[in-house]
């Protein structure tokens, strides 16, 4: 499943910036996000990014919360 969001130019350059070669935006987001508190970088992003649909996008974000705790337990 795919997601479109809009950002502004300035942004946008600030990650091609930051973007390797091999990288796609879906990577880079991936790696800029790995290990972070998805409230906190939700936070960082509030007024830069418009997310479409803010209530699916939290629930696919505790739904993988969910399941990485589930599959971490041992079952």
């Amino acid at each position: 499943m795919t997601k479109t969001i809009s950002i502004r130019d300035e942004v946008y350059e600030k990650l091609i910036t930051i973007k390797r070669e091999d990288e796609s935006f879906s990577e880079l987001f991936e790696r800029l996000a790995e290990g972070a508190d998805p409230q906190l970088t939700l936070r960082r992003l509030m007024g830069r990014v418009e997310f479409r649909d803010k209530e699916e996008m939290l629930s696919e974000i505790y739904g993988g919360r969910a399941e990485r705790r589930y599959d971490t337990s041992g079952h």
